[in-house]
């Protein structure tokens, strides 16, 4: 056994008080701890007393580490040790002594190594943001964690340091619960259930079905987003959510019992996983359904008061969307006596009474029937899935050959592109109704001609649109990036008649005509030559002659008696990025034209100005449908010519949907660095605030929208952004910088002020 003699080079700075606290509680570490644990445990000891905070801050790390390494286990002994050092330069040893005495207090209810490692970025941010908060805080950290998850406390903190930044006296009452509105905001954020009060129960209710333990373990679902993350398998470990409220009158008790036994079911029952590599997103969610009913059913013909138990959660919808057909077939597959109402559910009921439920594949081949039932309707990965609470996201059940990074989350499923033969082209049902967010697209390994001789690609053809590009978005409340949060879907424009266009620059040929003489201003110089130079390429033979007149007369002559003759050229790259949100359908005040009306004629006169200058420009647009679903379009590349192909774009230019401007100002800023120019120029019109469905605070993306303005500022662009709205003084210099907007009042002076101030900004 090892002995505190073995450390004695270690430990030789303790003094008497510290060395009389570690022969205290030795006996019992060196129960609880490994050698290496040990060695941890009294290597930060010694840097600690190193730290020269106090007495009392390494007393009272030699009394509480292990009991937080018994609770987390000792990994988190160096993540504790190095968190206490770095706040050594941020707050006094009192806040750092309480930090380590209410850390078992953290330990015994986050119950998660990765959860106390979060717990400690909480109380660095709040160093930052509201130091005088941390240590009321930490005084009734027993109290708020008793009610709140850690995603709960985070947001708790986050709302008391942002409302009262320098209100001192009111910080301190806040964090100290002594407020009303500290109380409100309790009680708001406030989970019904917590996984760390009822762990060992469900461990016991778990033992007693199977008659064996599971490991599980509390994710922060909160902490990615309000409504949380469904439960998962990974690890040997059942990752279920650190709290759940009542469901529709269910208790949430009820909820976590349902969500273990099913993924205990998966567990038992699954023994070999299947393969995804060839298989859509569609089909994959179909396995995946008929792999849950198949591990209920062999649960419930083992335990039949299961099934009652997940009965319950499954309440059949009647809309047409594929999350309500998902649920009438998960509900016909539970409870073979439950009415539908579903052709389908019924037929996948059927199919399911006669299968061999013994091995996964019966699941997998009921699956791909299904989904070949349900191939023509329209169904999205992202937002189409089972509404039962309980049930796991299965990715237990898959094996690719390409590991997935589940903490960073998976990107939205990409296109399949199989090569077929003509005679499988020619015999395939031709799908109407595909559009491009088609799973599958099929591609003839041979040209295929039409009767008249002219092949069907040139006909019907289209050239693949990019893949979904996952893009960081800033969460200003936790002060961090959300990786792979937003996705951006390029979309192909739909034309319209290039007539339209061309009737704009018509009706528009007198302010084309006062503009001409500052584009001409504009046009590149050729050759300059610079004089009254000291150094140069060749003399100045009027400022030699008049030198030399200078010496003669005896006065002192100039000595910039050299010229250089310089190439004046222009080398800048402009990006016009349009938002075309729904509001953009708006009509102006007095005017039968739309917001998007014009928008288009100032996008038109824009690039017809560019073009007679001969810079590089690109014209792009984008909206957003919920932070999957930022979808893009490209009306006119760099590389690109202005032409019929940008004209009939631009043409067929709608407006829909919402503005997720952080998202499409970072796609927008690749597809800049992408260009080589010494200027490159972001301008962004917008007729609106950042907003989109998903997110009901208007700071989080007015806050995301100025991270990713920033982010691309640091690459060499230069944003600026030109709104349509009224009241934009209230946000548009919080996103764009004091100097990088202008707010245009009357919207029916777009189409001239825009051109202008493109002449303004790239001279």
């Amino acid at each position: 056994m090892a002995t505190l003699e073995d450390y004695a080079e270690l430990l030789a700075d303790l003094d008497a008080p510290q060395r009389e606290k570690l022969e205290s509680v030795w006996p019992e570490a060196v129960r609880q701890l490994s050698p290496r644990g040990l060695d941890n445990w009294l290597k930060g000891t010694a840097a600690l007393s190193h730290m020269g905070r106090g007495d009392h801050i390494v007393r009272t790390w030699i009394e509480t580490v292990p009991t937080v390494a018994r609770d987390l286990g000792e990994d988190i002994v160096p993540d504790l040790a190095q968190a206490c050092l770095g706040f050594a330069s941020r707050t006094s040893g009192a806040v750092i002594e309480r930090v380590l005495a209410t850390a078992p207090v953290a330990s015994r209810r986050l119950s998660d190594p990765d959860l106390f490692r979060a717990y400690l970025q909480l109380l660095n941010q709040l160093l930052a943001q509201a130091p005088r908060g941390l240590r009321p805080m930490l005084e009734h950290l027993e109290d708020l964690l008793g009610v709140l998850t850690l995603g709960g406390l985070r947001r708790w903190a986050s709302w008391g340091a942002e409302a009262h930044r320098t209100d001192y006296e009111e910080l301190t009452r806040y964090f100290g619960l002594e407020s009303a509105e500290s109380q409100a905001i309790l009680q708001r954020e406030r989970k019904g259930t917590l996984l760390v009060d009822i762990h060992r129960r469900i461990g016991m209710y778990l033992r007693a079905l199977w008659g064996r333990d599971f490991l599980m373990r509390p994710t922060a679902g909160d902490f990615e987003a309000r409504e949380g993350i469904r439960p998962h398998i990974a690890d040997y470990f059942l990752h279920l959510p650190d709290a759940y409220d009542d469901w529709e009158g269910v208790p949430g008790l009820d909820l976590y019992r349902a969500a273990a036994a099913h993924a205990a079911a998966h567990v038992v029952a699954t023994t070999a996983p299947l393969k995804g590599d060839e298989l859509n997103a569609l089909q994959r969610a179909c396995i995946g359904l008929i792999e849950d009913a198949r591990v209920e059913a062999l649960a419930i013909a083992r335990f039949p008061r299961l099934r009652d138990l997940w009965r319950q959660f499954h309440l059949p919808a009647q809309d047409g969307s594929m999350t309500a057909r998902f649920g009438r077939i998960a509900l016909a597959l539970l409870d073979p006596d439950a009415p539908t109402g579903d052709e389908t559910a019924d037929w996948v009921r059927a199919a399911f009474a006669g299968a061999d439920l013994g091995t996964a594949q019966s699941a997998f081949d009921l699956g791909l029937q299904l989904a070949h039932r349900l191939r023509n309707e329209p169904y999205s990965a992202w937002r189409d899935g089972q509404a039962a609470p309980y049930r796991d996201d299965n990715r237990y059940i898959w094996e690719f050959e390409e590991s997935v990074d589940w903490e960073k989350g998976m990107a939205p499923d990409q296109q399949v592109r199989r090569y077929v033969s003509v005679s499988e082209m020619v015999n395939e049902v031709e799908v109407e109704t595909a559009g491009e967010d088609a799973q599958e697209i099929w591609v003839a390994e041979t040209e295929l001609f039409d009767d008249d001789g002219v092949s069907f690609n040139e006909k019907e053809g289209k050239e693949p649109t990019a893949p979904p590009v996952p893009y960081d978005e800033f969460d200003y409340k936790i002060q961090m990036h959300r990786p792979a949060w937003a996705t951006v879907q390029e979309k192909r424009p739909r034309l319209g008649d290039p007539a339209e266009i061309d009737a704009i620059l018509t009706r528009n040929r007198k302010l084309t005509q006062r503009m001409r003489h500052l584009l001409d201003a504009m046009q590149p110089q050729g050759v300059q030559r610079i004089r009254k130079l000291e150094d140069g390429d060749e003399i100045d033979l009027n400022a030699a002659t008049q030198a030399l007149i200078d010496i003669r007369m005896g006065l002192q002559p100039d000595p910039r008696v050299m010229m250089r003759s310089v190439r004046k050229t222009r080398d800048i790259a402009v990006m016009a990025l349009l938002d075309l949100s729904e509001s953009t359908n708006d009509p102006v005040t007095g005017q039968d034209q739309t917001v998007l009306d014009l928008t288009r004629t100032a996008t038109v006169l824009l690039a017809e100005a560019i073009a007679k200058v001969g810079d590089a420009f690109a014209l792009h647009g984008f909206c957003s449908d919920g932070r999957h679903n930022v979808f893009y379009a490209r009306y006119k590349d760099f590389d690109q010519p202005w032409g019929e192909i940008p004209k009939a774009r631009l043409a067929g230019m709608e407006g829909h949907l919402s503005t997720r401007m952080g998202a499409a100002i970072r796609h927008a800023g690749a597809h800049l660095g992408r260009v080589a120019a010494a200027k490159k120029l972001m301008l962004v019109i917008t007729d609106g605030a950042p907003s989109d469905i998903d997110e009901r605070d208007p700071q989080y993306l007015r806050q995301d929208a100025r991270a990713a303005v920033q982010e691309v500022a640091r690459t060499g662009v230069i944003p600026f952004c030109l709104t349509l709205d009224p009241r934009a003084d209230q946000y548009v210099a919080q996103i764009f910088g004091q100097r990088n907007f202008l707010v245009l009042e009357n919207v029916e002076r777009l189409p001239e002020r825009l051109p202008q101030l493109y002449a303004g900004l790239t001279r």
